[in-house]
């Protein structure tokens, strides 16, 4: 492994492991940040002990994120444009790393000292954007290239729509609840709070099957929790290692030659489907928006002469099969022609993806098209087990610190009644399901603002209304993340580039 870390000079590479143990202290936060997503309805409804949820919490957050995937991960990479992260220099490349960590950080121990329930995924995108931004301005860039804004569209659009689908399922489902299970006496129970239990039937803990939901459906939070979230921390290191060492991790440089072949197959068969539909290509660049002036020089040549854009796929799928004939390992590349290789394949998966969205591409041709992105990006998107592994531990021990404050902000403060059991188990199962579905199809979501936004809908549904003060709290909270994260890391981002 340290081979990969070749040709950094001493001072660099102490800066580099500096920054890694600073993306894990920040996932260690954002572990106890949000331990309280997991933990706080069944410590509330006394499904389980404190002490024995905040395990749980850590263990299913670990197993979450080394069984979660990269696409979440892939989503956070690719916020910030390829060529933005080879194009900078290690220092500077370390400036923006520091930058980025540093306001996440910051924000994230401030809310959490506050016990706002304020989004951790909020806060970093924040403050990658706010790096972005501010290297536009000082070089002089448009925004344009300054940030990939179709990923920034495509994350802030389930950033926003995450917690109002979460309101809205959670209090349906209370609803369900109330109407539909509540008939006979054995059934009503599940719309005791654990006050009414000890009161009426004189016993603390909910009813063995009311329990046994409770204690699952968190489970599942805290597994979803880590599947999404936890990839963030993936994304982050590995956003870290691209733009201070892109020699050795730019593309896997562990890849097989099986992978490999896999990735020139795919290159192969996608300009055999390009020749054959050469109407969709040509779709395809009617679609685009005006380009910039293609430069004079060749694909083949320096690295930031390289534009790719649809009209000039085939062209980079020639050199992309040139770089990959008889290829047996990266290590054969030079550190140049490995940033072409990882632009070569940005570049032709996204065209793939282009042609896979037309309304007149069959459903077969989608699932080729698809498969073809999966083995073109093989070698691209990874993530070494180490970091992964390293991730996952940070995350599931910092799930079992700090958790009491926000916990119980969601626990006491969101309802102006007592937490119900059916009323918990809504929260938690609308909680553990969508963030499920949002890591598998690669949508970085807040697990703080679904699992509040998830116990607020089923208080409006059945449980006599919110507080008004903490709403307001959470909102004020959701709304200044970005903007706040992103002046953040862009005001220490400039005053780094001063300094350095």
């Amino acid at each position: 492994m340290l081979h990969l870390f070749a040709g950094l000079d001493f001072h660099t590479g102490l800066f580099l492991v500096i920054a890694l143990l600073f993306v894990l202290f920040y996932e260690a936060i954002n572990g106890f940040h949000d331990t309280a997503n997991a933990v706080a309805t069944v410590i509330y409804t006394r499904a389980m002990r404190s002490q024995l949820a905040v395990v749980m919490a850590g263990v299913f957050n670990f197993f979450g994120v080394m069984l979660g995937g990269l696409s979440v991960a892939y989503a956070i990479v690719h916020l910030l444009p390829t060529d933005l992260l080879l194009n900078v220099g290690s220092t500077q490349g370390l400036a923006m790393v520091f930058s980025m960590l540093l306001a996440a950080i910051i924000w994230n121990l401030g809310t959490w000292y506050f016990g706002l329930p304020a989004s951790s995924s909020h806060t970093l995108i924040g403050a990658i954007i706010g790096v972005g931004l501010t290297n536009a301005l000082i070089t002089g860039t448009s925004v344009v290239e300054a940030l990939n804004l179709p990923k920034v569209i495509g994350v802030f659009t389930s950033l926003i729509l995450s917690p109002i689908i979460g309101l809205v399922i959670a209090g349906g489902l209370v609803f369900l609840l109330r109407r539909y299970w509540s008939g006979t006496k054995k059934r009503a129970r599940i719309h005791m709070t654990p006050a009414d239990r000890e009161k009426i039937d004189g016993k603390k803990k909910p009813p063995f099957w009311t329990r046994t939901a409770l204690i699952i459906s968190a489970i599942g939070v805290s597994y979803s929790h880590g599947a999404n979230d936890g990839q963030k921390g993936i994304g982050l290191i590995m956003l870290v290692l691209i733009g201070v060492a892109p020699a050795g991790f730019v593309i896997n440089m562990n890849a097989s030659g099986y992978d490999i072949t896999r990735t020139r197959d795919a290159v192969n068969h996608l300009e055999q489907y390009y020749v054959q539909h050469s109407d969709k290509l040509t779709e395809i660049v009617k679609m685009a928006p005006p380009a910039i002036p293609a430069p004079k020089e060749t694909v083949e040549t320096a690295n930031q002469a390289f534009h790719c854009d649809s009209a000039r796929i085939m062209p980079a799928i020639d050199h992309a099969q040139r770089l990959l004939d008889n290829l047996p390992s990266y290590d054969k590349l030079t550190v140049d022609q490995r940033n072409q290789m990882r632009r070569l394949m940005m570049c032709i998966s996204d065209t793939a993806d282009k042609v896979a969205k037309l309304p007149d591409t069959s459903a077969e041709d989608k699932r080729f098209l698809g498969k073809l992105k999966n083995d073109l990006l093989n070698t691209v998107e990874y993530a070494p087990v180490w970091i992964i592994v390293a991730v996952a531990l940070a995350l599931s021990l910092g799930t079992m610190v700090g958790w009491r404050r926000v916990a119980v902000t969601i626990g006491e403060k969101i309802g102006r009644n007592g937490m119900t059991y059916a009323q918990g188990m809504s929260a938690q199962v609308t909680a553990a399901v969508s963030i499920g579905v949002a890591s598998y199809t690669g949508m970085p979501v807040s697990t703080t603002h679904i699992l509040s936004s998830s116990v607020a809908g089923t208080m409006l549904v059945d449980g006599g209304g919110v507080q008004s003060k903490t709403i307001k709290n959470i909102l004020l909270a959701w709304v200044f993340t970005l903007p706040i994260s992103i002046a953040l890391s862009g005001g220490l981002y400039w005053i780094a580039l001063k300094l350095i």
